[in-house]
């Protein structure tokens, strides 16, 4: 077998998400069924995680062991599979790695993106790609309340319950470091980039919504602080809209 790294692209808007489900066609789903149709027989794959129904990928990673008998390089598996997927998924590389590499756990970090448009009407070709926000908000403050994420904390206040967390988790389990957290202004669109070593369900759309409550006046940044100090709280109720999350980079060392 040769285990193949592929990188790929997609508007998640038609899917339920990443992860294969009972109902609903996922991203996984729809590129399992790809291959098993260029190699005829199944195959499974695995990812650098998971992405919410909704939510986007400029370079989502997962890995595929290819039978030895396929003779397929691994440059034209991208046109291959390219030409039997849908256009809201692309193929962008492919690469043969090591027989124990692993999309999930090699991976080192993550960079996602998170997009709002401020426009008083928004057109209707960002539908579904951005989070509209017409009403008046403090960009600044939102940049500010970035920041405080900044560094290594306990994000379990930001984290929502997938419903398969250990009764009783180990100390650093909610524990994530956030590199860097950059809020970009282009017209009447804020890009806001979050760069860490990890992420928990609906974490960046959290910290997202969050901060957004910092920027309305209706959180304080002591409040935003004590929240990251004080972990044992109440979960934030502050979810951002999946339609403007992009898992934009994967890094592995």
């Amino acid at each position: 077998m040769a285990r193949i790294l592929f990188t790929c692209a997609y508007d998640g808007a038609s899917y339920c998400g990443w992860q294969s489900q009972k109902e609903g066609v996922s991203v996984q789903d729809t590129l399992e069924a790809a291959m098993g149709r260029i190699l005829r027989e199944p195959v499974r794959i695995a990812a650098s995680g998971r992405t919410d129904a909704g939510v986007h990928a400029h370079a989502q990673c997962f890995h595929a062991d290819i039978p030895n008998g396929c003779r397929m390089n691994p440059e034209n598996w991208v046109a291959a599979l390219n030409a039997h997927l849908p256009a809201s998924i692309r193929m962008m590389s492919a690469r043969e790695v090591e027989a124990d590499f692993h999309a999930r756990f090699a991976a080192v970090g993550k960079e996602y993106e998170y997009l709002i448009s401020r426009a008083a009407v928004l057109s209707p070709f960002m539908h579904g790609r951005v989070w509209h926000l017409p009403r008046p908000f403090d960009a600044a403050m939102l940049a500010e309340a970035m920041q405080q994420y900044v560094g290594t904390h306990d994000f379990r206040r930001f984290a929502a319950n997938r419903g398969n967390e250990p009764e009783t988790p180990p100390a650093d389990f909610y524990v994530r470091t956030i590199y860097r957290c950059s809020v970009e202004r282009e017209g009447e669109l804020l890009r806001l980039l979050v760069h860490g070593n990890g992420f928990m369900y609906r974490m960046v759309r959290l910290l997202v919504g969050t901060a957004h409550q910092v920027s309305r006046g209706r959180l304080s940044h002591q409040g935003l602080q004590a929240m990251l100090d004080e972990p044992l709280g109440e979960k934030s109720r502050y979810c951002a809209p999946a339609a403007g999350l992009y898992l934009r980079r994967v890094f592995y060392s």
